[in-house]
């Protein structure tokens, strides 16, 4: 929140070649967008001053102001205004421009560089002053016998101690008295005029141990502060340092090294054991484990060899890869993630809007109460008021210089930057750690609606089940044996293009069965497939295959009865197994394939859209986290889905659905449990997604249509993090009211102890600024270490 001095003119051709300008990043016809750090605008406060000075400049279309990350965004008409008149609107506020620019090579959001807080010239002058304070409170109480007088005349009187106070005050104070005034010059009641303002009067009437007093300690306050901005800043460093700042690439048939943000679409790029991949992409060669995490979340390394996907900012493990670039450095999965995550913090919550109105009138407010506190006593009294309450006494003197202190004092209080900063910062680091474990949150709003819903609607296709068909279950009959099954079923399926001979083969591959020729070969449409093997007719297909009295299975059925197979011999002979086995598998909603000959029935294959194992414990846990409803919404027929959700532990399912469909039983959801999550594959689920209070896609790694869809994105195709994201969320909410309601009290309290002067000035800095600035600070970095 503290500011530097004010450069010359010459500084601003230092800051202008060090700035990117673009015309995109919401730029409008004719308009120019440049992003700047401003390392020390690290509070609402700030903002304000920078805004109010950027809003007076001519030309300036729009500000977006980001303390969490010390960066300012300003569109502007380039034909009225340039950058160089900008970033002066920016110093004329009180804040340096640094000579850098705000974009890294992948084109990311920006964010300021780590300062070095300790070190700075401000904590130089702030323990200058501080060791001069220490020195004059020591010759005034301690080594009094030392504390001479320097000047004496009727009207001023300065001791050792008193010139000791003065220097703290020069030292530590000018630097904030500077501050105070660009607000004032730009109109803000902030905390840097209400502390100037303190220090002036309180050096001007002579109370120069308050005046230094609170110079120093609030300065430290500011370093305090600061680092602790720095230290939430790091969380999203973290992630813009995930990609390398060089690439190496195939040009004219030599490997050159070059910066990752010129790599050019379908080039070659050259990824070695234990190197950062600079790009998304397709490998094209060369095998390797890939460390997916800070994209995904995943844990466990991912194998990838041609023809896989991969993403910018994944480590390669042992292995050596040739990968052709698909997408420019400023559009790779990772910028995007870093970007939204970015514009995330810029979002304001609910209760950050209601904290920012709260500000606007409790500051004025205390501000009004000091000046009473300081002018109507010493007019009111005269000599002493001895008030008696509840048979506790407490004596009012009347004179000045005790009022005119507890003015200063509530002063102090009247500043609102730990009850202002309480939100921010806790959505800061929750919505990084999320971005660090996989989850991408796009807005403070999301994090905290997140942690409101009481009902969760799932998707089921590719969310609570894979997406993709499964050989489930393998029943061998008589004498034959699974592998007898699948090698049947797997050498008929070969030459099937249906997404059950898929299912079948990956089966059997992992099965290590053998296949066999297969000799006329034929496709029976809506039924199933038959093939001649070792001088048989075999097939491979539904129940209704093995009762079509057109075909050669089950020839010569006269019973008329209902068994869904044939009655040839062979058939004949395993009806009552295979019907109880067939039933059994069609009430699970499962797709029921039998394989056998004309004559003899050799086995049932189940297969599913299989369940993911981990979704039944998601749901579990969603319960045991407090949810009410989790409910599963599906196009599927009525069987399927009562199956599934029965497996599951879902609290209801809605079978049948189309699009629409779901955007109503969301809506009804809605209607009845207020806040509701929608989670789905975020493409064919969009307008559900678009009606939830939160909508949450799944898998959204390299979908641009599922990261621009949702609300949250689940990078990963791993449900198990929805939990995480709840409690994360939840304990957000909490971080926040915690936040809120502590600063709000421990305010409340010093305010009440200032008139019976119970409250220095000292313990309102200690405690009413700095330590409750720190301690919303600390609370919300615990947010920082949840892990999934």
């Amino acid at each position: 929140m503290s500011n530097q001095d004010v450069s010359g003119s010459a500084h601003w051709e230092t800051v202008v070649t060090g700035i990117e300008t673009t015309t995109d990043g919401g730029a409008g016809p004719g308009e120019g967008a440049v992003v700047l750090s401003v390392p020390e605008m690290d509070c609402p406060s700030c903002a304000t001053k920078v805004r109010k000075s950027l809003e007076s400049v001519d030309g300036v279309r729009g500000t977006g102001l980001q303390p969490t990350t010390g960066t300012a965004t300003v569109r502007y008409d380039p034909a009225r205004v340039g950058v160089s008149e900008i970033a002066a609107a920016i110093e004329r506020a009180g804040y340096e421009v640094v000579d850098r620019s705000t974009r890294d090579t992948s084109g990311a959001a920006g964010i300021a560089p780590p300062s070095e807080v300790w070190t700075s010239p401000r904590a130089i002058k702030t323990w200058v002053g501080a060791v001069f304070l220490t020195a004059g409170l020591l010759l005034e109480f301690v080594l009094t016998g030392w504390n001479l007088a320097f000047l004496s005349t009727p009207s001023v009187s300065l001791t050792a101690a008193d010139v000791a106070f003065l220097v703290a005050v020069l030292t530590s104070g000018l630097p904030v008295v500077r501050s105070g005034y660009y607000s004032a010059r730009n109109r803000s009641l902030d905390i840097d005029l209400l502390m100037g303002t303190a220090i002036v009067a309180a050096t001007a009437i002579g109370l120069f141990i308050e005046a230094a007093t609170l110079a120093v300690l609030f300065s430290i306050a500011e370093l305090l502060e600061r680092f602790a901005m720095d230290r939430t800043r790091d969380s999203l460093r973290e992630l813009m340092e995930l990609a390398p700042d060089r690439a190496t690439v195939v040009r004219d048939g030599r490997e050159v090294t070059v910066p990752a943000g010129e790599v050019a679409v379908g080039e070659t790029v050259i990824v070695r054991p234990g190197e950062k991949i600079p790009v998304d992409g397709v490998v094209t060669g060369g095998e390797s484990a890939v460390d997916q995490s800070p994209i995904t979340g995943e844990s466990v390394p991912v194998d990838k060899e041609a023809g896989d996907d991969v993403y910018a900012g994944t480590l390669t493990e042992a292995g050596y890869l040739e990968i052709e670039a698909r997408t420019e450095a400023a559009e790779t999965t990772l910028s995007r993630i870093i970007s939204l995550v970015g514009d995330a913090q810029a979002k304001k919550t609910e209760r950050e809007q209601f904290v920012d109105r709260f500000a606007g009138y409790y500051t004025p407010v205390v501000v009004a109460l000091a000046l009473l506190t300081a002018a109507v006593p010493p007019v009111l009294i005269d000599g002493s008021v001895s008030v008696g309450v509840g048979g506790y006494t407490h004596v009012f003197a009347g004179e000045w210089r005790t009022w005119f202190v507890r003015g200063l004092t509530l002063l102090v209080i009247a500043c609102p930057c730990a009850f202002v900063i309480s939100t921010p910062v806790s959505v800061a680091s929750g919505v990084t750690s999320a971005a660090r474990n996989g989850v991408l949150i796009k807005g403070g709003n999301h994090l905290e609606a997140m942690g409101a819903v009481d009902a969760i609607a799932f998707d089921k296709t590719g969310t609570l089940t894979r997406g993709e068909l499964a050989v489930t279950d393998v029943v061998p009959f008589g004498e034959a044996t699974e592998t007898d099954v699948l090698g049947l079923a797997g050498s008929l399926e070969r030459r099937s293009e249906h997404p059950i001979a898929d299912a079948v083969l990956d089966r059997a591959a992992g099965a290590d069965v053998r296949y066999r020729e297969v000799t006329g070969f034929e496709s029976i449409t809506g039924k199933g497939v038959s093939g001649r093997i070792d001088g048989r007719t075999y097939y491979a297909g539904k129940p209704g295959l093995f009762a079509d009295p057109d075909l050669a299975v089950g020839e010569g059925r006269t019973d008329g009865g209902e068994s869904a197979l044939g009655t040839a011999p062979g058939v004949r002979g395993a009806e009552a197994e295979a019907d109880a086995v067939v039933a059994s598998l069609q009430r699970e909603g499962k797709t029921v394939v039998l394989v056998g000959t004309d004559e003899r029935l050799v086995g049932v294959l189940g297969i599913a859209d299989e369940v993911r194992q981990e979704a039944r414990r998601t749901v579990e846990r969603l319960h045991d986290l407090g949810v009410s409803r989790v409910v599963m919404l599906t196009g599927d027929n009525e069987g399927t889905a009562r199956a599934v959700a029965d497996e599951l532990g879902v609290d209801e399912y809605r079978a049948e659905l189309l699009p629409d469909g779901k955007v109503e039983a969301v809506e009804a959801l809605e209607a009845e449990y207020g806040a509701v999550a929608m989670v789905g594959d975020g493409i064919n689920d969009a307008p559900a997604l678009a009606t939830a209070t939160v909508g949450v896609a799944m898998g959204a790694a390299g979908t641009d249509t599922a990261i621009e869809t949702a609300d949250i994105a689940l990078m990963g195709d791993e449900i198990e993090k929805l939990p995480y994201l709840y409690e994360l969320s939840r304990t957000a909410n909490g971080v926040i009211r915690q936040n809120v309601w502590a600063s709000l009290g421990v305010k409340f309290l010093l305010a009440v102890g200032v008139p019976f002067g119970y409250v220095s000035v000292a313990l309102a800095v200690l405690v009413g600024d700095m330590g409750m600035s720190l301690g919303v600070t600390g609370n919300a970095m615990r947010l920082s270490r949840m892990k999934p």
